[in-house]
């Protein structure tokens, strides 16, 4: 990998993957841009899940932020299942009565 290539994929490390700051990036400003990579992140998966995010509220973007941590990017209805079953474990959210779990299996 050229040297080029290698200092864009430490930068992608640092901005979506918890990596080290390359040298010669300003802390601050990678901090933001992390943040606000986060931000989209969390607003992709709320688009799929509009009555989950509003039941939420404000506590949707720190239970985002506390899950994606763990969890290495895919695609934005993928993560809001997987996101949804975190909610559901953690009793963040009501398990739907029986009824609904065929839907919630259809959304699938």
């Amino acid at each position: 990998m050229s040297d080029l290539g290698s200092r864009q994929s430490e930068l992608v490390r640092a901005l979506v993957a918890g990596g080290p700051l390359p040298i010669g990036f300003d802390s601050d400003a990678l901090s933001v841009a992390s943040t606000a990579l986060v931000r989209k992140r969390a607003g992709a998966v709320a688009r799929h899940l509009p009555i989950e995010a509003s039941m939420l509220g404000d506590r949707f973007g720190s239970l985002f932020v506390t899950w994606e941590r763990s969890h290495p990017r895919s695609n934005s209805a993928q993560e809001a299942r997987e996101f949804l079953d975190y909610l559901y474990s953690i009793d963040a959210l009501p398990r739907p009565a029986r009824r609904w779990w065929r839907f919630i299996a259809l959304r699938r």
